[in-house]
């Protein structure tokens, strides 16, 4: 098969990409120097959130929950989708004043998911906090089962024909009388069209593009504590902690936000270093004191690429026609991926999309162009 579109990068956007082109139409090979869903994708939280998001974000994010909300219908799996409500949590007065400027924002962009609510309703969904001042949620996001998510992403779009070419390390890309070569460690192939979904590895794409790209890699770490008794039911941040917590329909409890460890992007490793899981480990045990002497089952990490403003890169090659990035989503971009993958395939096949991606626009990073976070 000649591809009309090659991805290179199996993440969970490579794969929607995928799917949503060949849903058009089109014959798409997606490259991958791991397994699928090996990095960021598939060791995530799992969190489909549209709380607290940057406000640039916002429609995106917006158009992505509606795709969620119908994720059998797409990927013929539900993923492991539950709308639990995505709460952000105030331990105080401070908080509350945090937290009520945040939602005057998001009122005044035109958007009315991010809710806030009093003590006596934030302490109902959280009611084993010491200090519950009141709270703002999303009451229609909730979380999904990664793993699965990236499976089902898969099979549906090798159902419709897309090839996966797994351990497969891409080594250079030119281009030669319209078509881009693709050098990998398992050979050469060629499309028209390219898109760069390669994760922490973006940057190395798009050097070889003559378009350089400040992107750092990251590790990222969580951990998943033995099963305890029910005693919430959103996932819940907190206003001035970098934590969140959520408890799975098995009962155990998944912690996040924030534990770094070393990145290496040659060997694709990223080790569990225990002082910062320590140190979250202290912080829930000083919200949740009921879960201070759980034991912890598991830690695992993953690698995500980090820009320096914190938004993706989306959208169009400025340097190599033909070419078009989905890449830099920061830690945020599970709930971004069905939507991801739809304005990829719009830009694609329509040359356009209605869903407003100015703000991830590769240029940003061009020399004297500027960066605002």
């Amino acid at each position: 098969m000649t591809p009309d579109v090659i991805i290179i990068g199996g993440g969970l956007h490579g794969c929607s990409a995928a799917l949503r082109l060949a849903l058009r139409g089109r014959r798409v090979l997606v490259i991958e120097k791991n397994t699928v869903g090996r990095h960021a994708s598939g060791v995530n939280g799992g969190a489909v959130r549209r709380l607290w998001r940057h406000p640039a974000e916002i429609p995106l994010a917006e158009a992505s929950q509606e795709l969620w909300h119908g994720i059998r219908g797409l990927v013929d799996d539900d993923c492991g989708f539950r709308v639990s409500g995505i709460l952000k949590l105030a331990e105080n007065a401070g908080d509350m004043a945090i937290l009520e400027e945040r939602a005057r924002l998001v009122r005044d962009l035109g958007f009315d998911h991010e809710e806030m609510i009093g003590p006596d309703e934030a302490r109902r969904l959280v009611p084993t906090t010491p200090n519950v001042a009141g709270g703002l949620i999303a009451r229609r996001d909730g979380f999904a089962d990664p793993a699965r998510t990236v499976r089902a992403f898969k099979t549906k779009a090798e159902s419709l024909g897309v090839v996966f070419r797994e351990q497969c390390r891409v080594v250079g890309i030119e281009q030669s009388a319209g078509m881009w070569r693709v050098a990998t460690e398992g050979g050469r192939f060629e499309a028209p069209l390219v898109v760069n979904c390669a994760g922490a590895w973006s940057d190395g794409v798009a050097d070889w593009l003559g378009e350089p790209v400040p992107l750092e890699a990251v590790g990222l770490m969580m951990f998943v504590t033995e099963r305890v008794a029910r005693f919430i039911e959103p996932v819940v941040g907190f206003a001035s902690r970098v934590l969140s917590v959520k408890q799975t329909e098995e009962g155990t409890v998944l912690v996040g936000g924030g534990m770094r460890t070393p990145a290496d992007r040659a060997s694709g490793t990223a080790p569990v270093t225990f002082a910062p899981v320590a140190a979250k480990g202290r912080m829930v045990a000083e919200v949740f004191p009921h879960l201070a002497h759980v034991p912890v089952m598991r830690c695992w990490s993953g690698i995500e690429g980090f820009t320096p403003d914190g938004l993706p890169v989306i959208g169009p090659s400025h340097a190599a026609p033909g070419v078009f990035h989905a890449f830099g989503f920061s830690a945020s971009g599970f709930q971004l991926s069905p939507g991801v993958g739809a304005v990829i395939a719009d830009l694609i096949t329509e040359g356009s999309t209605n869903v407003s991606i100015a703000p991830f626009d590769i240029g940003r990073f061009a020399e004297g162009a500027g960066v605002t976070g």
